[in-house]
């Protein structure tokens, strides 16, 4: 099977930091102050996308400046690497040995995917990603219909794992199975609502999920 991850909040272990990032861009650039919880459901969403849900009576002028200063905050928390939720490497481990190939959907950007690859040492675990700012950002299955072309993967061997309904939703747009993560941004009654396959309370159930069984 062709395993795709979402990123932030379903591998990484990032939810605190965007919405504090996002937080203090805001206040820089003198926009309404929003609840943490408000600013954590546009998580997965590519940042133009996720600015302009958050903002939408914002001026063009001003969501570039939101969009450039929520960069730079980003770039200042740097120094504190962002940790992967346990069981990460071990799981990717075991689904590799099991002879499953592993791709990221994410609403991150190319060069912040990489910049996590780079720190956690982790690229060569994957096969092929996509993120927001090289396609359509989710919740359009296009990223998804990109991965099985560069694979060559059949949509029914592929396997979408997110913790918002955006990753659940776009797996749903493409026709593909879908496993949700309690854990992350979104509610997990939110999540059911979309019927995944499956729902998994720590990232090493994975291994549990019967297409993915050694």
């Amino acid at each position: 099977m062709l395993v795709i991850l979402d990123w932030d909040g379903t591998v990484c272990n990032s939810e605190d930091r965007i919405v504090s990032c996002m937080l203090r861009a805001a206040e820089r650039v003198g926009l309404p102050v929003l609840a943490p919880e408000v600013v954590g459901n546009i998580i997965g969403l590519g940042l133009p996308e996720a600015i302009a849900s958050l903002f939408p009576e914002t001026a063009s002028d001003q969501r570039q400046q939101l969009r450039d200063l929520y960069s730079e905050e980003w770039l200042a928390a740097r120094a504190e690497p962002l940790p992967l939720f346990d069981g990460v490497l071990a799981t990717l481990d075991q689904l590799l040995g099991g002879g499953h190939q592993l791709a990221v959907a994410t609403g991150k950007s190319r060069q912040g995917l990489n910049r996590e690859f780079e720190e956690h040492g982790m690229a060569d675990l994957f096969v092929a990603s996509r993120c927001a700012d090289e396609t359509a950002s989710k919740p359009h299955p296009l990223m998804l219909h990109q991965l099985l072309e560069e694979t060559g993967c059949g949509l029914e061997k592929a396997v979408m794992v997110g913790d918002t309904v955006y990753d659940l939703e776009m797996a749903a747009a493409a026709g593909m199975a879908s496993i949700g993560v309690s854990y992350g941004a979104h509610h997990p009654e939110r999540l059911a609502a979309l019927n995944p396959h499956a729902i998994i309370d720590h990232f090493s159930e994975l291994l549990r999920w019967p297409p993915l069984v050694a």
